[in-house]
């Protein structure tokens, strides 16, 4: 990866299966970033430590994430996919800046909040320091932009904080990172209630679309989308199950709104469920053909796994080294 290019770092929790908000909401946008970007995409295994996991499960899952990185068209080449736990300067780093962030900033976090509410018998201190795993993650490699939903514009803010409060002190050792604003990424709701983002954890099984999900899963899921006792097919906040389908299908054939209203003008719901639906799984087949070639590789996968922890851990490395020398730790002997 060329040295005179930015940085750009994003991550996805090792939390299970990637669905179609993931992919239309992220993925996809990231393919070809590395034109532009030196790029690192991170399974993030540390952080799904918060709440409790199974250990074989969480493993398989990190390893899954990883593979769908790769089949949704990230070149592993081009792009550093790493495990972050395979990089130690991640936590070595993250004690390091604990103690340059306040009890204050960290309580003030929503998403703590959030989750407390969630796993209330396992409100822990890594739940409420994980904005500064975060922190971690983002300053190891000098990370110029950071792709971001309104979800984390809180926790790279208290990054840009946690950075500038270190670099007053030090001098110039972090790059303070922006919120990256490339191609508006869909914003992909459920389809089983339309006024909430997709999500794994949808109660309903109907509400998710995974990437994995064969076609007919895929299109009774659309057929059972929730919308409204109309029938035309129009862009409108007073219709959000017909909003949310449109702006998938908008995701997935790339036309705009107007020329979607106008195909299926006099058309009922029914036929554009449907349309839907087999546009969506057409589109992640050859997602689903190439992740089970990577699962059939073990070698090729763990080659990738190997190579990339290196070239992370290489470029960590080097950040970690000049924070520890800043705030005064004894240097290593070699």
């Amino acid at each position: 990866m060329a040295e005179d290019k930015k940085v750009l770092y994003s991550a996805m929790q090792a939390t299970g299966a990637l669905h179609i908000g993931n992919y239309y909401g992220a993925l996809k946008n990231w393919i070809n970033l590395c034109d532009e970007y030196e790029c690192y995409y991170a399974v993030a295994d540390l952080h799904a430590l918060t709440v409790r996991q199974d250990p074989a499960e969480l493993r398989k899952k990190a390893r899954n994430v990883l593979m769908m990185f790769i089949a949704a068209g990230l070149d592993p080449e081009k792009n550093c996919i790493y495990f972050q736990s395979h990089v130690s300067a991640h936590a070595e780093l993250t004690w390091i800046l604990n103690c340059f962030t306040y009890m204050g900033e960290l309580s003030r976090m929503t998403q703590f909040k959030d989750k407390s509410a969630k796993h209330a018998d396992n409100i822990n201190s890594g739940l409420f320091t994980y904005p500064v795993l975060m922190a971690s993650d983002i300053l190891l490699y000098q990370t110029s932009v950071v792709p971001v939903g309104e979800d984390q514009r809180q926790h790279l803010e208290l990054t840009r904080d946690i950075a500038e409060r270190f670099n007053s002190i030090y001098g110039d050792v972090f790059t303070i990172p922006e919120a990256y604003f490339g191609k508006a990424a869909a914003r992909v709701m459920s389809l089983a209630d339309p006024s909430r983002k997709m999500s794994k954890s949808d109660e309903n099984p109907n509400g998710c679309i995974y990437v994995l999900d064969d076609k007919d899963t895929i299109i009774r899921k659309f057929k059972r989308a929730i919308t409204d006792s109309e029938t035309q097919v129009v862009y409108s906040d007073t219709k959000p199950g017909i909003m949310n389908l449109i702006d998938i299908y908008r995701a997935a054939t790339g036309k705009s709104v107007e020329e979607i209203e106008k195909e299926f003008d006099g058309k009922g719901y029914g036929e554009f469920k449907l349309a839907v639906g087999e546009t969506v799984a057409d589109a992640m087949a050859p997602i689903r053909n190439r992740y089970a070639e990577l699962s059939a590789d073990k070698a090729y996968v763990d080659g990738i796994i190997k190579t990339n922890a290196e070239r992370a851990a290489y470029k960590a490395s080097k950040t970690l080294r000049k924070v520890q020398k800043k705030v005064g730790l004894p240097e290593r002997i070699r």
